[in-house]
């Protein structure tokens, strides 16, 4: 079995450098996802979930303990790691495929084929021509994630990334990454601070608690896609995160 995608976590501690001393941030964080596992990660403001994130994108090498990918040491970016952040960081002055390909060349035929098929992926036929500043949130949000993909990353890791939408532009967008994970078989990691979205998207939850952040518990999530959120087997699921939290006084 392949091990790219694979994501192993032993002991990872940060801390920062702060005029009264150290703060620890994160603190022995051991967590293992299994290659083509999507995992959401959902806790209180202050847990250290985006910095976790930022560190196994490379964005953050200071900290002590293992993070590997694909039984690799993360040291840097990589397009290894696709990252998806809240804001879509397009650039303005692309186009919707040009932003997508990026620093690739449309002229290369490949290319061209694979930005038109992730055009189609993430449901934006007809505005390969169009500017960021003529795209909905939702929409600039897909260019994002199609622009990640191009570079068929062994994980896709993703902050917060629908938090500024509108719920009904939220679980559509939720759906379309369903069918891009479904489809392409990419290792995900979502941070959110939804209940609703972890246990919709996710294999399982992984709740972390704050100050310093640490994972107080992993909840499997063993239903059939697609997910009914008003059926009794989701809604139980989504007892056990709530209790967990109000069990902790953290919600």
């Amino acid at each position: 079995m392949t091990s790219a995608g694979l994501l192993q976590i032993a002991s990872l501690t940060k801390t920062f450098q702060q005029p009264q001393g150290e703060m620890r941030v994160l603190d022995h964080i051991d967590l293992q996802v299994e290659p083509g596992e999507f995992v959401t990660i959902i806790g209180p403001s202050g847990c250290g979930k985006s910095t976790l994130l930022k560190i196994i994108a490379g964005l953050d090498t200071g900290y002590s303990g293992t993070v590997l990918l694909g039984r690799k040491k993360i040291e840097r970016p990589s397009i290894k790691q696709g990252v998806i952040f809240q804001e879509h960081r397009l650039f303005p002055w692309m186009t919707v495929e040009q932003n997508i390909a990026a620093d690739l060349s449309l002229k290369d035929p490949d290319v061209r084929k694979r930005v038109a098929q992730l055009i189609e992926t993430v449901r934006l036929q007809g505005f390969e021509k169009a500017y960021p500043r003529e795209l909905s949130g939702g929409m600039a949000q897909r260019v994002a994630i199609a622009r990640a993909l191009l570079r068929k990353p062994d994980i896709l890791l993703l902050d917060e990334p629908f938090a500024a939408l509108d719920a009904f532009t939220r679980q559509h967008l939720q759906e379309v990454l369903l069918d891009i994970w479904r489809e392409n078989g990419t290792t995900m990691m979502l941070v959110t601070h939804e209940l609703d979205e972890a246990v919709y998207l996710a294999n399982r939850v992984v709740i972390m608690s704050p100050r310093p952040g640490r994972i107080s518990r992993i909840i499997p999530v063993d239903l059939p896609y697609p997910r009914a959120r008003a059926s009794a087997s989701f809604q139980a699921i989504r007892q056990t995160v709530m209790r967990e939290f109000e069990h902790k006084g953290e919600w």
